[in-house]
């Protein structure tokens, strides 16, 4: 079946960043990528994404579905045919949506656990929380407006840290089967992301001393995007090799 384009508006997307040891962010990944290096870190973190009016292109705007997503993400690079491409590789992908769960790696790429989401959102702080069905991930992540990126080692402005996530449009995100990546490619005209402060984050994937050895995984900043139309491409599956599969 030939998976469709997907089109939605960006309502709000929450980044959230860790600077990463490289040589712990290389033991997650499969065996065909490697961490995309920013002033000697890796770069990984959370994706706290919702989404509004989602439906294939083709689809009219009435039809659309809404939904509170998660991916945790740990930028990479890889040899194409052309030379280096960067992305994201994406251990684990939750979803609010039923839908998203049972459509994921089926009707569109990228296969979806169920999480319960509960989101606070005013003009002057946004609280995204969720723990997954399986109870193998939690996340509490609090942020507060900044009019400019302050205090992060990966990156010298917003400026900088924008163009990097811009670049990494392209996410492979494992599979159930260990054999493929699912590949998803993300595109927008509209691209604009603002500086946020974090007052307060957890995350079990982040913390947990057994996959990121105390000092190896440091929140580094968060930026946040908001009511962007954007486009979901499909993208060919990427042979995955032996590395690793979903994040516990």
């Amino acid at each position: 079946m030939r998976q469709p384009r997907l089109a939605s508006v960006i309502e709000r997307r929450l980044l959230v960043n860790y600077r990463v040891d490289p040589e712990v962010a290389a033991r997650l990944l499969p065996d065909r990528l490697r961490p995309q290096l920013v002033r000697g870190h890796a770069v990984a973190g959370i994706c706290l994404l919702r989404l509004g009016g989602v439906r294939p292109t083709w689809a009219p705007e009435a039809f659309g579905l809404r939904s509170e997503n998660a991916a945790h993400r740990i930028a990479v690079e890889w040899d194409g045919p052309d030379g280096v491409e960067t992305g994201v590789y994406i251990p684990r992908r939750d979803t609010a949506s039923l839908l998203n769960t049972w459509a994921g790696g089926r009707i569109f790429p990228g296969e979806h656990g169920r999480a319960d989401f509960d989101v606070a959102e005013t003009p002057d702080r946004l609280r995204v929380a969720l723990t997954t069905r399986d109870g193998g991930t939690r996340v509490d992540v609090t942020v507060e407006p900044a009019d400019e990126l302050r205090g992060s080692e990966l990156f010298a402005d917003l400026a900088e840290a924008s163009r990097f996530f811009q670049s990494g449009a392209k996410g492979f995100s494992a599979t159930g089967s260990g054999r493929h990546l699912d590949g998803m490619r993300l595109h927008t005209d509209a691209w604009h992301v603002e500086a946020g402060r974090v007052r307060a984050a957890a995350s079990s994937f982040f913390d947990d001393p057994d996959r990121f050895p105390p000092g190896t995984a440091t929140l580094d900043c968060a930026l946040v995007m908001r009511d962007v139309p954007a486009q979901w491409l499909p993208l060919p599956s990427m042979a995955s090799g032996h590395g690793a599969a979903h994040a516990a």
